[in-house]
């Protein structure tokens, strides 16, 4: 049985190829990680959605320039974090919506906005999504800079020696980035889950 690794190495020799299979698969072996990546550095599910479907098609459309130097997913990784430092640079003013704001129809009617329900128990969700929005909160807190290595490293957790290479900087940089970024987060999250 081959290792993810090997069938990586082959899905994208196939796709290479010319075979549109071989890449579909490699994209939905990889779909909720860059998404996830992207929705921690832009802070914004429209946005981090726009990221995935940008990576994607640049990933496809420069297939040829993959150079197998290193994983096709550090090739990706590093697709989808310039297309969302670039969507954060791009950002004019805050565009997240409150659960609770109701939504304007067409016809400038007002109708309470649809939350998709997820399928786990109630109290359990409630608890595990409290906790993930205020880790994302935080995360989405720091500047771009140590945002975008500490969802590298701690989320998504590559290497400090990829996401070095990933982000054209030293190791000793992203050892330096790093310890800020979760100096930062820890000083954001300490009201939250402080004991007593």
């Amino acid at each position: 049985m081959p290792t993810h690794l090997e069938n990586e190495v082959a899905l994208v020799a196939e796709a290479r190829g010319g075979s549109e299979g071989a890449f579909t698969t490699l994209l939905r072996q990889y779909d909720r990680n860059i998404y996830r990546l992207a929705l921690n550095i832009t802070g914004n599910q429209e946005d981090a959605e726009d990221v995935m479907q940008e990576a994607f098609l640049k990933a496809y459309t420069h297939l040829d320039r993959f150079q197998g130097n290193s994983r096709f997913y550090t090739w990706l990784v590093r697709i989808a974090v310039n297309e969302s430092l670039m969507k954060l640079r791009k950002r004019k003013g805050d565009r997240t919506v409150s659960l609770d704001e109701p939504v304007r129809t067409e016809n400038n009617d007002l109708m309470p906005r649809e939350v998709e329900d997820w399928g786990d128990d109630p109290e359990e969700r409630y608890a595990k999504e409290e906790v993930q929005q205020i880790v994302s909160k935080a995360i989405e807190s720091l500047e771009p800079q140590f945002r975008v290595v500490v969802a590298l490293r701690d989320v998504e957790e590559l290497s400090t020696e990829e996401t070095a290479e990933l982000l054209g900087l030293t190791v000793p940089a992203v050892k330096s980035r790093l310890l800020r970024g979760r100096l930062k987060l820890r000083e954001r999250l300490n009201p939250y889950f402080k004991r007593g």
